[in-house]
């Protein structure tokens, strides 16, 4: 894992990010620093943290920045369906947004499954 820009988790995690600020950019502005600023944070969250895990020692250390890269992406795909919920956004762009959330998630267990 020594660079991370070649792993396709981290280039799909990064894709996501753009994406989730793009969807946000829609969002009323009373949410800017609640709503808004959690989904950024949470996105931000995943390629960052598969970004530092790639630079750790040990297959432990490297194990440990995937799963809080995993917890990130299950804190957005709540976020996903409570902007449904509160009507800002719709259902076919909630649905995309969780099912690439959903292929990021397996190709995490992925990689953490193929470290020795």
């Amino acid at each position: 894992m020594e660079n991370f820009k070649k792993l396709k988790v981290w280039l799909k995690a990064h894709q996501l990010v753009k994406y989730v600020y793009q969807v946000t950019d829609e969002f009323p502005k009373s949410e800017m620093f609640a709503l808004t600023s959690q989904m950024r944070r949470s996105a931000i969250s995943i390629p960052a943290n598969i970004a530092e895990g790639s630079k750790r020692k040990t297959v432990k250390d490297r194990r440990h920045f995937l799963v809080i890269a995993q917890t990130s992406l299950e804190e957005l795909k709540y976020y996903f369906l409570l902007s449904y919920e509160l009507g800002y956004i719709e259902k076919d762009i909630g649905e995309d947004l969780t099912e690439k959330a959903r292929e990021i998630g397996r190709m995490l267990t992925g990689l953490s499954n193929s470290m020795n």
